[in-house]
This record gives C-alpha cells, sequence and structure tokens, in this order.
C-alpha cells in the first residue's frame, strides 16, 4: 500500500513538472505552436546574430536584410542590425530608434514599461555595422531610413499581430516622427522625446533667446565665464590639447586643424551643461573662473563637451549624423554676446566641417518645413515630450488645428532626459493613459478615469537603467 502511494505522489509530482515545463514552452511559443526564434527566422531575409538570456523574455539580436535604396530594391542590399526583447506575441509591440547605433544589451524604452509590450530596436542605417559597402550617401536620407522601418515592420507584422508605438528620443524622436509622416497607418502612437525641429535652417533666434533665460542668471553667468576663460587661455590649454591629442593618437583632419577643434570644443560647453546638467549641477563648475588654475578650466571643458569630441577618431561613429544634419535635418548656430568677437575665430561650425571632404552634401531646404507642416495638420495619437532646461526644446514641433488627440508637453526642470515620469502629475497620468490605449491594453479602470493610469510592468533596475549616453559635441 505504502509503495503503491508512493508511485502515486511521484506521478501526481512528474505530472506536475510536465505541465509546468510544458506552460513555459508555451509562453515561448507564437500562436501556431512554433518556437518564438524559428518563427523569426522564417522571415525571409531574417538572420541571427546571437541570443542571450534574460528572465521573462527571450532577447535577439538579429541582421534584416535591406534594400539601399528602396525606390530601386535590385540595385543592391545591405544588413541592418536590431534587437528584439520578446515578451509575448499577445502583447503590443515598440518600435524603438535612438536614430544611432543600437545597443545590444537588453534595455526597455518608456513606453515600453508603460505597455509592458515587447520592443524592436532598430540601428539606423549607415551608422555601422548597419552600412551599405560601398556607401552611397545620397541614400542616407529620412525617407529612406522611414522606409527602413516600414520593411521592418511589415515583416514583423505578421508575428506580432497587436497594436505598435513608435519612440526613440533626440534624435530618435524625430526618426519616429518621420517615420509616421512618411508611413502614417503603421504604427498606432507614437512617442516622441526631446526631438529638436529645425523648419528653417538659418533661423536660430530662439535658441539665444534660450539661453538669455535658463536656469538662473548666477549660474548662467558662472558658465559663461568659464566658457570665455578658456577662449582667453587658448594658447596654453591648446599646448596641453596638443600633448592631450598626442597621448590618444587622436588627429584633426576632418575639421581641419586643431586649433577649430578646441574652440568647437569650448563653444559647447554651455549648450552641453545645460542639455545634460539640471540646475543643481551649477555648483560643479567653477565659481571664479579668473582666478581658476588652468587645470581647472580644462577639466570643466573636457568633463562637459569633451576634447575628444571633434578628433577624427571622435567624429567617425557620428559621420552620418552629421551628413543628415548638413543635408536634411539642419543643425543650430547660437551667439555669445559674454564673449568679445576677437576671441572668437570660427563661431558655430556647420555640418560641414564635420564630415570628410570625399563625401558630398547638399543641403535640401524643402525636407523640415514639409515635416513640420505634416504634423500641424495631421498628427494622430502623437505625443512629444521635452524638457524646460534643455536647449534642444527650442525649436520644437507643435501641433496645429488637424491634429487629433495628439500633445506637447514639457517637463519641468529636465533636461535632454526628461520623460512622461518627469511630467507634472495630471500631465504624467493622462500621457501614460493615451499610451496605454494607444497600444491596445488600458484597463477598464483607466478608460473611465485616466488618473488611474500606471506603467503596466513590474519595475526591473537592470532593463529600466537609463543608458543616457552623453553625445559629445552639439548632437540630439
Amino acid at each position: 500500500m505504502r509503495k503503491a502511494l508512493r508511485w502515486l505522489l511521484a506521478l501526481v509530482v512528474l505530472v506536475g513538472t510536465v505541465s509546468t515545463a510544458g506552460a513555459a514552452t508555451a509562453a515561448q511559443q507564437g500562436a501556431t505552436g512554433t518556437d518564438i526564434k524559428d518563427r523569426l527566422l522564417s522571415i525571409p531575409g531574417m538572420s541571427l546574430i546571437e541570443e542571450k538570456p534574460y528572465t521573462g523574455y527571450r532577447y535577439f539580436v538579429l541582421n534584416y536584410t535591406q534594400p539601399v535604396d528602396h525606390r530601386h530594391p535590385s540595385k543592391g542590399t545591405f544588413q541592418q542590425r536590431f534587437t528584439l526583447l520578446h515578451k509575448g506575441v499577445d502583447r503590443p509591440t515598440v518600435f524603438y530608434t535612438s536614430g544611432y547605433n543600437v545597443s545590444t544589451n537588453p534595455s526597455r524604452s518608456e513606453p515600453t514599461r508603460i505597455t509592458d509590450g515587447n520592443q524592436v530596436s532598430l540601428e539606423y542605417r549607415f551608422f555601422t555595422p548597419s552600412r551599405p559597402a560601398p556607401a552611397d550617401w545620397s541614400k542616407l536620407d529620412i525617407w529612406q531610413a522611414a522606409s527602413d522601418q516600414h520593411r521592418l515592420f511589415t515583416a514583423l507584422k505578421k508575428v506580432y499581430s497587436h497594436n505598435w508605438i513608435a519612440t526613440g528620443g533626440s534624435k530618435g524622436g524625430m526618426t519616429a516622427t518621420y517615420y509616421e509622416r512618411f508611413y502614417p497607418r503603421d504604427m498606432d502612437g507614437v512617442v516622441a522625446y526631446v526631438a529638436p525641429n529645425d523648419v528653417v535652417n538659418d533661423e536660430d533666434s530662439a535658441y539665444d533667446r534660450f539661453f538669455e533665460t535658463v536656469g538662473t542668471k548666477e549660474c548662467r553667468d558662472r558658465l559663461g565665464a568659464v566658457q570665455r576663460e578658456a577662449l582667453v587661455r587658448r594658447e596654453p590649454l591648446e599646448k596641453k590639447y596638443a600633448q592631450y591629442a598626442a597621448d590618444h593618437h587622436n588627429t584633426f583632419t576632418t575639421i581641419g586643424s586643431l586649433d577649430r577643434a578646441y574652440e568647437a570644443v569650448v563653444l559647447d560647453y554651455v549648450w552641453g551643461f545645460w542639455q545634460y546638467s539640471l540646475l543643481s549641477d551649477c555648483d560643479t563648475v567653477p565659481a571664479d573662473a579668473r582666478n581658476a588654475t588652468d587645470q581647472q578650466i580644462w577639466d570643466s571643458v573636457d568633463t562637459i563637451s569633451g576634447f575628444s569630441a571633434y578628433t577624427d577618431q571622435g567624429l567617425e561613429t557620428y559621420t552620418p549624423y552629421y551628413y543628415q544634419a548638413g543635408t536634411q535635418m539642419g543643425a543650430p548656430t547660437i551667439h555669445f554676446p559674454h564673449i568679445e568677437k576677437k576671441l572668437i575665430r570660427y563661431g558655430y561650425q556647420p555640418p560641414r566641417n564635420f564630415v570628410p571632404r570625399s563625401i558630398p552634401m547638399r543641403f535640401q531646404p524643402w525636407v523640415m518645413p514639409d515635416v513640420d507642416s505634416w504634423v500641424r495638420h495631421n498628427a494622430r495619437h502623437m505625443l512629444f515630450v521635452y524638457g524646460q532646461n534643455d536647449p534642444w526644446g527650442s525649436e520644437r514641433f507643435r501641433l496645429g488645428h488637424g491634429a487629433r488627440d495628439s500633445y506637447v508637453f514639457t517637463a519641468p526642470g529636465m533636461n535632454h532626459g526628461a520623460n512622461v515620469a518627469g511630467l507634472v502629475p495630471d500631465q504624467q497620468a493622462l500621457a501614460t493613459a493615451r499610451i496605454l490605449d494607444w497600444a491596445g491594453v488600458a484597463p477598464a479602470a483607466v478608460r473611465d478615469d485616466p488618473s488611474a493610469a500606471r506603467p503596466l510592468a513590474r519595475p526591473d533596475a537592470k532593463l529600466d537603467a537609463r543608458e543616457t549616453e552623453r553625445e559629445r559635441a552639439l548632437r540630439p
């Protein structure tokens, strides 16, 4: 009897174990019962680079074959890298891009946390290794990049059939907006963070007005004094820069000279502070610049602007950005009323100076006005979030009478890392509720009362760690 009872208990445990394992396996399978990796790799043009384990998810680094020219697909292809954080085919999917390289470490954007969904993160074309060879730079434009997203979305939508939200920060927010402009039927919503909107490239007075009032006068004066002092001490600090360059094997072929690079770094100083720092960080800036040592001036400028930024080695990674800034997106120019003209030799230099001369560039002034007009008159389910103290928000997207269920919010006191969580409570709740609704996962309580909106995913310190990469030099 005891033997029979032991056998029966063992059978129950075995059945329970098999059932649990089966449920776990089923959770990783799609509606067809096929493992999600197999479903992805069955898509033509899809290949696996690696799969990394992460509890509660499947995480893949993949390549997708894209045409170099979407207007003429027969004229060559390239491999575009992207990552997939897989939660389940029954969940919404967030389509994220930084507008630059893609990180191959698992992470969640804010809309992914809010919706508890999957996340596709796409590397922007021409950022290595997602660069055609040979590189025809004329095929690097916002329509071609939007078409990359459209084509990948079309392929993945067969697997992830629920709602999709496009998102990104800074240049990634611009990218999400351009994607919506050219393919407005793909996404169910767009969340664009701190996205600059340089409609008229030669009109940048909004930036000058911003720097006249941002923060406090005490902080502005302190920053301005350090910036000026770095130009007053150009000779001794450039000697230091030359030694720095020699020690790091840095060269200055693209920008033209160490002197040009030095001034570019110094002129980025005030902008860089407000882009990445808070008003409370003014205490880290030398209070008495005139009596500060050369090393103190150097350290402050290097910490905020980065003396590596305009070396050939620092510029190389960002050639695609500067190319786009100089051909379509535009770039800001500001003035320095607190610095005597005799101290400034070059001023804010154009993107052309940061791209090798072997790459031809010609600016297309009609591109940004087209996008701006489209957003004003056609925005649907679009949310723009800006930081009060972020210089890039000086020229921003705005909504016109044709916009529907779309919003522009500003997070008080925040910089280039502004997000929904930093908004005032009523705007935070409304933004969260709209994202949940656009994703098709808003609980009934939220539909009845938006103030009840909360992110659906449980916090995860590793996945949710904000990788705010400090973009050295003046880049969004």
